[in-house]
């Protein structure tokens, strides 16, 4: 029965982790929606969205690879203490 409480709080983590991640994803969409809209509609000559667009672009691909892998991500750790436990 312990293994069972285990493997569902980590699932409840990796949920939590999913909400997240897509939670700022949409966020992102919304707002830079409504900064590219905005440009538009009062300076279209200078487009300036495209900076928070990039920028904060930047903060969700790091989000990503935290929560889908990568080499920042949990997998990579969850490897690596596998990885020092069996060397030592």
């Amino acid at each position: 029965m312990y293994e069972q409480e285990i493997k569902y709080q980590k699932a409840k983590e990796r949920v939590t982790e999913l909400r997240g991640f897509f939670g700022h994803l949409s966020v992102y969409v919304i707002v830079n929606l409504g900064l590219f809209l905005l440009n538009m509609m009062t300076a279209p000559d200078s487009l300036w969205f495209i900076w928070p667009l990039m920028g904060w672009g930047i903060a969700i691909v790091l989000h990503a690879l935290r929560v889908f892998g990568g080499s920042l991500g949990s997998n990579w750790e969850e490897r690596k203490i596998r990885e020092i436990m069996k060397n030592e």
